[in-house]
């Protein structure tokens, strides 16, 4: 493969649902290409694309994969994203890294959530689109249905711009809107390098699709809109250029079609991409930060600016070591050079640069503007850093990605696997962005968050095959807290005499509560001595260890005032320790006669769903014991607010998955404690009763 410069180069990401064919079509252009000698299957094992051990086993894309085409003197970088939700991490990589995007729909199932969630992702980076209906070769799908649902979704702007000829149910040929012509592909007519006229039974529907992109044309331009008013025809020329225009700016979205397995559409559909989607040095500049100065900075996108490149993606192998994803933003990032590490104020040495293609890494000299390659073996640099030329401090504009949610208590299966288990699962959340890893130190947990159980069961499969480290997840444990609803007076005296010194301590402890202070808050009111201020440290601390525990359920205990009244001491007897023993017996004593309450973490979730979902969202909340506390309509979702206990939603993402088809997104955040109900705190104290049993 030749190096190719920035107005050679189109990064597209490929998105949609999960099945839609996104693979299979970038199998079929390696193949129709001759980039790759056999048209790849997942779930035989034979892609080039989907070649992890997990994506074979699923049959699915589980990772963004980078697939190069060279075609008509350019250079394609497809990224292929999985589009099942719980891998949506790449969908996220490649949408901020793609200059355009390419959306396949599944003909006989358009508006699936998937579709709708890649839409989203388009519009959201503002990526010139281009949909292709796939699978129309299969028995009952339509073309026809298929573009109007997508007009009906997603708006005017989208256009068919080639149609496909069917004969007897099975695809021929097409029809090029745009140019009036027809090709054929099987049939009497058959000769797809030879244009013929439109069937006789389409000329209508064709100048139909044809007015429609005449019309998007015309409302980008002042004086194609009068001709068209004035109901002149627009020559091929104009037309060629009103579509390059509206495509990039997003008023024209054109819909093409085919069969990716029998690679109907395709070379039709890469000759849209380079004559319609922008080269990434079209767009001139590109806005980063100075880190020095904080200052907006315009870099040109050309290979003679200075070098700007982000890292969008990062594999850590147990073997190979860590190999960074980095796209070019400006000028060359070449082998054998030093770089700095913005993000880490650090330099960082390039030994080789890759271009990958799949499962295959090819060593290049160079990446230039606008390309996407891979780095090994670098030091410090992780995900959304920034490289650049020494002397530079450039920062590219972070990749957001979605906040994981699903939260697993993760436990190794046995002492060997205890040793490994936190690094493997460092290096893990280092590759995988939307992995986070937890050490809750009141349940005593560590907390694995995924986006979902599939994500999660993917991450264990790796540990084990990769790290040779065996896990199982559990529900994670309520954070719940105690505190007390009264005032009471609490009595401890220790006293023990073993021959020699004593140990003698013996104290009158008040506790109250104390709503405005989490913590534990200590005073002391003892008069004429009755304890020496030496001995006061030692109560606290007892005091302060004793509330770790509390006497209900041993949970961690809040909002509590103690203050020292009075007690006792022997002026050889008495120690530090004596009195700590004291202070723990009037805990004991104390507490239980402060009408102790059990308390439970209350969560504020926000939830976006469609809104023929809110009275299902709503319902559902009110089983949970959740309380509504607003909505807002917001870009055709409705956002939901709401309070609810944290026991409540430990498995929501789940849930919500099921209640809204896959449609729905939440987040959660920690707000307050409040009281458990009665009828529910008592089986909580019986189950820690019966764990303490199991601990002896």
């Amino acid at each position: 493969m030749r190096d190719y410069l920035s107005h050679e180069v189109r990064n597209v990401v490929v998105l949609g649902h999960t099945g839609v064919g996104k693979t299979a079509l970038m199998e079929s252009m390696l193949y129709y290409t001759k980039a790759s000698d056999r048209f790849g299957v997942t779930s035989e094992g034979s892609s080039l694309i989907d070649y992890d051990a997990e994506e074979i086993r699923r049959g699915l894309s589980v990772y963004t994969s980078i697939v190069p085409i060279e075609w008509k003197d350019c250079k394609i970088n497809f990224l292929d994203t999985p589009g099942y939700i719980d891998f949506i991490r790449g969908e996220e990589e490649g949408s901020a890294v793609g200059d355009s995007a390419l959306i396949v729909v599944d003909a006989k199932d358009v508006a699936q959530p998937g579709t709708q969630r890649a839409w989203e992702n388009a519009q959201k980076h503002n990526l010139p689109t281009i949909f292709f209906v796939n699978k129309l070769d299969e028995e009952n799908a339509s073309f026809d249905t298929a573009y109007q649902t997508l007009r009906d979704t997603f708006g005017k702007s989208v256009i068919p711009f080639e149609v496909p000829i069917i004969e007897n149910g099975k695809i021929v040929g097409s029809v090029n809107i745009l140019r009036d012509k027809a090709w054929y592909y099987e049939g009497p007519h058959a000769d797809a390098d030879k244009a013929q006229p439109v069937p006789e039974d389409m000329v209508d529907m064709v100048n139909a699709y044809k007015n429609q992109i005449a019309e998007a044309v015309a409302m980008g331009d002042d004086e194609l809109m009068e001709k068209f008013f004035s109901g002149e025809e627009f020559s091929e020329a104009e037309l060629t250029r009103g579509v390059r225009l509206g495509v990039r700016n997003g008023e024209i979205r054109p819909v093409y079609s085919g069969s990716a397995t029998h690679s109907i559409g395709i070379e039709r559909l890469m000759d849209l991409i380079v004559k319609y989607f922008p080269t990434y040095g079209e767009s001139g500049y590109i806005e980063v930060k100075d880190a020095a100065s904080n200052e907006t900075v315009l870099l040109e996108t050309n290979e003679k600016e200075s070098l700007c490149a982000q890292v969008f993606k990062t594999i850590v192998d147990p073997f190979v070591g860590r190999i960074s994803y980095v796209k070019v933003l400006s000028g060359v990032l070449s082998s054998d050079t030093t770089v700095y590490n913005t993000n880490k104020e650090k330099t960082e040495k390039i030994n080789s640069v890759f271009i990958v293609k799949g499962k295959h890494q090819t060593a290049a000299g160079k990446l230039f503007t606008g390309d996407i390659g891979a780095i090994v073996k670098l030091q410090v640099t992780q995900t959304n850093d920034t490289l650049c030329e020494k002397g530079k401090q450039y920062l590219a504009e972070p990749i957001v990605f979605s906040e994981p949610m699903l939260a697993m208590a993760v436990y190794p299966n046995s002492k060997n696997d205890e040793d490994k288990m936190s690094n493997a699962l460092a290096r893990m959340c280092e590759e995988d962005s939307t992995l986070r890893l937890e050490n809750n130190l009141e349940t005593k947990q560590t907390i694995l968050y995924g986006v979902g159980d599939q994500h999660l069961d993917v991450i264990l499969n790796k540990l084990k095959s990769k790290y040779k480290v065996e896990v199982r997840l559990e529900t994670p444990k309520v954070p719940y807290r105690e505190t007390i609803r009264k005032t009471a007076i609490g009595e401890g005296r220790h006293k023990k005499q073993s021959g020699g010194h004593g140990q003698f301590g013996h104290v009158f402890i008040e506790y109250a509560p104390n709503p405005d202070v989490e913590e534990m808050v200590f005073e002391e009111k003892v008069f004429g001595g009755a304890v020496p201020k030496q001995y006061f440290p030692a109560v606290e601390t007892g005091l302060r260890e004793c509330m770790q525990r509390g006497v209900l359920a041993g949970y961690k205990v809040v909002n509590v005032k103690a203050t020292l009244l009075d007690g006792k001491y022997h002026d050889v007897d008495s120690s530090e320790m004596a009195f700590k023993l004291a202070a723990r017996l009037s805990y004991k004593a104390g507490m239980m006669e402060a009408k102790p309450i059990l308390l439970e973490p209350i969560v504020s979730v926000r939830v976006r769903v469609p809104d023929e979902f809110t009275g299902v969202i709503i319902g559902d909340f009110n089983k949970r014991r959740g309380a509504i506390m607003g909505m807002d309509l917001i870009d055709g979702y409705q956002e939901i607010q709401a309070q609810v206990p944290l026991s409540e939603v430990l498995k929501y993402p789940i849930d919500l998955r099921a209640m809204t088809q896959g449609r729905g997104s939440y987040t959660q955040k920690f707000n307050r404690y409040d009281p458990v109900p009665s009828q529910l705190a008592q089986p909580i104290i019986d189950r820690h009763k019966v764990e303490m049993e199991e601990e002896k």
